[in-house]
């Protein structure tokens, strides 16, 4: 019996063992680069770092990042000038482009239509309003030689506060306990699969065997409930750009009216805040414009989208 246990033992390393060299050789699990916050509390990643980004459990998107010395992943530094015309893409996982080789990212696609233009990507995975505004007021030097900056904006994701602060939660992900795990590429392959993710509801089931189980009953959310929401939301974003400041001359939201609220894009239109329709440019395609696993662009409908931008540029120098 001791014979058989440690055989068995052995035989699961080995297995385990295998299992992370094909990871490994194939490229399988995506590779995790270092964030971290810097004397300006903003969070960004770790300069100089190279690596590959996959999803999907047949390797289904892989693409290659390359993180800048400004600790943003894009093919240029930034340098602005005076004497140059720049345009800053500023926003979440959409502008960070991880799903696209960095080599043919949106900014790349804009300069490739826009001739003697730099574009300068500060995308950023989980960047809300307030992450954006404070980049800006802290690069403030930078991006007042940027001549047109451009602002992804989800009205349900990104105005939930009202000021800034660092999100711990993103920042725990750098402690030595999930730097250790990360290493271990098997794990970080079972994690993007969805495998880990199963095993933990197994468990939570096998636990609550015998238990009683106790009713949940889904909240409901009246209009008025929603209604209130969108004011709290409309309030924080006075407050952002109170305290960090808008040029609406040079600055443009990037949003899809679609899912944005009316109440809220009248309040932009009698403000005259001006802002670019990802739906508008999306939705007139006949070819797919996301990625079949997940709601990002995919290579379509990220040129749509330096499209969109392109035109505007020109529109607005007119």
């Amino acid at each position: 019996m001791k014979k058989i246990f440690l055989k068995t033992a052995l035989y699961v390393i080995l297995i385990l063992i295998s299992l992370e060299i094909i990871v490994r050789v194939f490229h399988l699990a995506k590779d995790n680069p270092t964030r971290f916050v810097d004397k300006h509390k903003v969070e960004k990643w770790w300069p100089n770092q190279e690596g590959h980004s996959v999803t999907g459990n047949r390797r289904q998107n892989f693409s290659e990042f390359h993180i800048n010395k400004s600790g943003y992943n894009s093919y240029r530094e930034f340098i602005p000038t005076k004497e140059k015309k720049e345009i800053a893409l500023v926003g979440d996982s959409f502008i960070e482009g991880f799903h696209q080789n960095y080599f043919n990212s949106i900014g790349k696609k804009i300069e490739d239509r826009l001739e003697g233009v730099e574009v300068y990507e500060y995308g950023y995975a989980g960047y809300d309003l307030a992450d954006q505004l404070h980049l800006i007021y802290a690069y403030k030097d930078q991006f007042d030689l940027i001549d047109n900056v451009v602002i992804g904006l989800k009205f349900e994701d990104d105005l939930t506060r009202s000021e800034y602060h660092v999100v711990q939660d993103r920042m725990h992900l750098e402690s030595p306990i999930y730097k250790k795990i990360r290493n271990i590429k098997l794990l970080v392959y079972a994690q993007n699969i969805g495998v880990l993710e199963s095993l933990w509801k197994l468990a939570g089931r096998l636990s609550s065997i015998g238990k009683q189980r106790t009713s949940t009953l889904k909240e409901v959310i009246s209009e008025e409930d929603i209604e209130v929401k969108h004011l709290i939301y409309i309030e924080n974003f006075k407050s952002l750009v109170t305290n960090y400041g808008f040029d609406k001359e040079r600055f443009v939201f990037l949003l899809d009216t679609k899912i944005t609220p009316l109440v809220f894009l009248d309040y932009l239109a009698s403000n005259n805040y001006k802002y670019l329709d990802t739906y508008k440019a999306l939705n007139k395609s006949k070819s797919p414009t996301t990625l079949i696993y997940d709601r990002h662009w995919n290579n379509h409908g990220r040129s749509l989208i330096a499209e969109l931008i392109a035109d505007h540029t020109l529109a607005s120098e007119e």
